[in-house]
């Protein structure tokens, strides 16, 4: 009788380990190299070890993920810090709770051997974007170091064909490429571009990519879950990098490319070695640089855009 009590609750006890919190987590776009740690944990079974099973959704429309997290639609969303800034001040309950790329990746980018030697030479000159608001004030403070503004230039809506459009001729310049991409894409092709970056251009530095949270739904111990399975994976990419590029690349054909795995390179010293933590005085370094300049209207606590969900 006693080992039958004893192997049932042994039974039990391991069902309910076995018992897996479910995550949804909203991409900002397809799976690429930024998303290297999400998918190392998951191949890793650095999310099963946390007990989550997480949910990995790439959208159809990049701008939709913070807006269905603020709805209730999904636990997490990859976004980006600028725009936090500015879907807080509209209203949308969201609050950063992990950092997934540390530094920024958005750089002006131009022909590396075309007439555009320093962006004073930009007055005059079509510079193409995709995507309306941030980026035009993030070109309006480079452009402000040179002593050029932004009326002096005409801006060209290219949607996402950043690169391409550069290399035709569409325009002189883009604001809003990726260096471990767009830059990429054109070495490929052999058409080299040249990068003047956004942090030693006169803009703050921030987190390129982060992990955004409802304020009002927020389940502080799976996130830590989540930000512990990410961190563990962040490590094996730094300690093994092409270990990690072979598991990587391996769970799409897609992802087996020249493009990716350049992208892959440039991308692991990128990576935010502690997910959770994050850096009050940049926030608001940040902040003020859009209050600055007008894309914001009210000073708002930090602690009502950022939070370290590992504190108690």
């Amino acid at each position: 009788m006693i080992l039958r009590l004893l192997l049932l609750f042994s039974l039990s006890t391991a069902t309910s380990l076995g018992a897996q919190e479910k995550m949804t987590l909203l991409l900002d776009w397809f799976i690429n190299p930024d998303h290297g740690p999400i998918i190392i944990a998951r191949e890793k079974g650095y999310f099963s070890d946390q007990n989550l099973e997480v949910e990995i959704i790439a959208p159809a429309d990049p701008s939709a993920p913070p807006k269905l997290v603020a709805a209730g639609q999904a636990d997490l969303a990859v976004s980006y810090q600028p725009q936090l800034h500015l879907q807080i001040t509209q209203g949308l309950p969201l609050i950063r709770v992990g950092t997934l790329v540390a530094t920024p990746l958005n750089c002006l980018l131009v022909l590396e051997k075309g007439p555009i030697k320093t962006p004073k030479n930009l007055a005059g000159k079509k510079i193409g974007f995709s995507v309306a608001g941030v980026e035009e004030i993030l070109l309006s403070a480079i452009l402000e170091k040179y002593n050029v503004e932004l009326k002096d230039v005409e801006l060209v809506n290219v949607n996402f064909s950043l690169s391409p459009s550069l290399m035709s001729g569409q325009v002189d310049a883009v604001i809003g490429a990726f260096r471990n991409f767009e830059l990429n894409q054109m070495k490929i092709a052999n058409v080299p571009g040249k990068c003047f970056f956004l942090e030693e251009e006169g803009v703050p530095p921030y987190d390129e990519l982060i992990y955004v949270a409802n304020v009002n739904d927020l389940e502080k111990e799976k996130i830590r879950k989540f930000l512990k399975a990410t961190e563990l994976a962040t490590q094996y990419i730094i300690n093994n990098p092409e270990e990690s590029w072979e598991i990587f690349k391996s769970t799409s054909k897609e992802l087996d490319d020249q493009l990716n795995k350049m992208a892959w390179a440039d991308t692991l010293p990128r990576f935010a070695l502690r997910p959770s933590a994050f850096d009050a005085g940049r926030y608001l370094e940040f902040q003020d640089f859009l209050l600055n300049n007008k894309l914001i209207n009210e000073a708002l606590p930090i602690s009502s855009i950022a939070i370290d969900v590992t504190r108690k």
